[in-house]
C-alpha cells in the first residue's frame, strides 16, 4: 500500500514509518522540520522535509496517490509547551483540515487522526486517585484549554468528512506516550523524558537533586512507544469507528515515576518541588474497555520496562551533550 504519515520526522511519526516500512508498505513522510532535525531518517521512505502542512497546497501535494493516511502532524509538546502555546496549538486544526481535503480530492480511503486524552474534560481528572476515562467522557464538551480543543473539534471534523463524503477515518486518543527518539530537552519533552534527563544529569555529573512540577502526587498512566505504534496499526485496520483510547491502564504518581528512573539509574535523588510551574490535571488514566472489546488489545509494555529503554537512550544523549560543552 502507498501510505502517507504527516509528522513523519517527529516522535510518534519516525517510530511508525519505520514500522510501516517493516510491513512492506511504501511510505511518503512528510514533516515540517529540515531533515537533519527529524528524529529518524529511514532511507526506504520518501521523505519530504521542509514540508508545511498547515498550507493547503503542501496537503493536496502530500496525498498524490496515496491508499491511506495517518495523520500525526500537530504543534505540541509537553504541559509547560501545551499550557503557554495555546493558539500555536489550535492552528494544527489547519492541518486537520486541509489534510482531510485533500484525502478527499486523492481517492484516499482511510485516514487515522492521532487525537489526545486532552479531549476529556478536567472535572473527571480532579483526583489522584482517578476513574478511569472512558471514551463517552468526552462529552459534554469541556475539554483542555486550546490544544484540546482543537484535538476534539477535529475528531468531529474527520467523522463529518466520514459521513459527508465516504472517507474511511479511524480515531485513537493517545495517553501520555512515551520512548525513545524523541524530545527530552528544549521544552517540548514531556514528564518521562524530562525526569530521565534530570536523573540522568545527576547520574552523569554527580549531583544528586532534581526539580519536579508539583508535589509529585499527581498520577497518570505512560504508554510505550511501541504499544502506540501497535494500537494505531491494528485500530487503522479495524472497522471501529467512533474514537477509542489508546493508552497504558498503569497508573503510576510522579514521584513513583522518578523512583523507578533512579532505581533504573542506580542512584538516589532529592526532590524539589515547584508548586508554581505547569503540572496538569491532579490524575489521569485510561479506561482500556472498550479497545479490549473491539480490537481484543491493550498496551501490554510495563513502564518499568518502557522506561529501562528510554533511560538508556536519554542517558547516552546526555551523556553526549555533556561531552560536547
Amino acid at each position: 500500500m502507498n501510505v502517507l504519515v504527516t509528522g513523519g520526522g517527529g516522535f510518534i511519526g519516525g517510530h511508525l514509518v519505520k514500522s510501516l516500512i517493516a510491513d512492506g508498505h511504501q511510505v511518503r513522510a512528510v514533516d515540517v522540520k529540515p531533515i537533519d532535525e527529524w528524529w529518524q531518517v529511514h532511507p526506504e521512505a520518501e521523505n519530504r522535509a521542509s514540508t508545511d502542512l498547515q498550507l493547503r497546497e503542501h496537503c493536496f501535494s502530500a496525498a498524490e496517490g496515496i491508499d491511506h493516511v495517518y495523520n500525526l502532524a500537530a504543534d505540541m509538546g509537553g504541559m509547560g509547551f501545551i499550557e503557554n502555546n495555546k493558539a500555536a496549538c489550535m492552528l494544527s486544526v489547519l492541518i486537520s483540515t486541509h489534510m482531510l481535503e485533500a484525502a478527499v480530492a486523492a481517492g484516499v480511503s482511510r485516514l487515522f487522526y492521532s487525537s489526545s486524552a486532552c479531549v476529556y474534560a478536567a472535572e473527571h481528572q480532579t483526583d489522584p486517585n482517578v476513574t478511569a476515562l472512558k471514551e463517552s467522557d468526552a462529552y459534554p464538551a469541556m475539554p483542555e484549554d486550546g490544544y484540546g480543543w482543537e484535538k476534539l473539534f477535529s475528531e468531529r471534523m474527520a467523522r463529518h468528512f466520514s459521513e459527508d463524503y465516504g472517507i474511511e477515518t479511524r480515531i485513537g486518543r493517545y495517553h501520555n506516550v512515551y520512548g525513545p527518539n524523541g524530545s527530552w530537552t528544549g521544552g517540548r519533552e514531556k514528564a518521562p523524558a524530562a525526569l530521565c534527563r534530570k536523573v540522568a544529569t545527576c547520574a552523569l555529573t554527580g549531583a544528586d537533586e532534581v526539580d519536579v512540577w508539583g508535589d509529585g502526587l499527581q498520577t497518570r498512566s505512560f504508554m510505550f512507544m511501541d504499544d502506540c505504534v501497535e494500537g494505531t496499526k491494528r485500530l487503522m485496520a479495524s472497522d471501529v469507528v467512533d474514537p477509542i483510547n489508546i493508552g497504558s491502564s498503569e497508573l503510576v504518581t510522579i514521584n513513583g515515576l522518578i523512583d523507578i528512573i533512579s532505581d533504573i539509574a542506580g542512584i538516589e535523588v532529592k526532590r524539589t518541588h515547584d508548586l508554581t510551574a505547569p503540572q496538569g490535571v491532579r490524575g489521569r488514566n485510561s479506561d482500556n474497555t472498550l479497545i479490549l472489546d473491539q480490537l481484543g488489545w491493550e498496551p501490554s509494555t510495563s513502564l518499568r520496562d518502557g522506561l529501562a529503554v528510554t533511560y538508556a537512550w536519554i542517558h547516552d544523549q546526555v551523556a553526549a551533550s555533556l561531552a560536547a560543552t
